[in-house]
């Protein structure tokens, strides 16, 4: 019985330091934190690009966007990478014979929309 009110205890005590420590963060660390805790777990992320108004191209199943590094001197590139399923027929769904493909994303004119799959 001690034991299980020790567990239970520390549980609470635990959870209580995470809230003290999250609160007492900047927006800016809280979103790093969300950020990392999201690169951890994974979004089902869905990228779609627009040429004007008209949908040209969409990625789905996608866990997330990086921003490319220099390999000599670190700084970040002026593009995004990341891997996804491309929806050839834009229906939403990764179908059958719709594979998992690289892609990159110029930071220079690229009219996109990155966001989490609402199904």
């Amino acid at each position: 019985m001690f034991a299980i009110k020790s567990v239970a205890a520390y549980a609470v005590s635990a959870a209580l330091m995470a809230v003290f420590l999250v609160t007492g963060c900047t927006q800016e660390q809280q979103n790093k934190i969300s950020r990392d805790i999201q690169n951890w777990t994974g979004t089902n992320g869905v990228l779609e690009f627009y040429a004007g108004d008209k949908l040209v191209r969409r990625f789905l199943k996608i866990d997330k966007l990086s921003t490319a590094m220099g390999t000599e001197d670190g700084k970040p590139r002026s593009y995004r990478f990341g891997y996804g399923v491309l929806d050839e027929n834009l229906n939403m769904q990764a179908d059958p014979g719709e594979k998992k493909v690289y892609f990159e994303i110029s930071d220079f004119g690229s009219n996109y929309i990155f966001f989490e799959n609402p199904r």
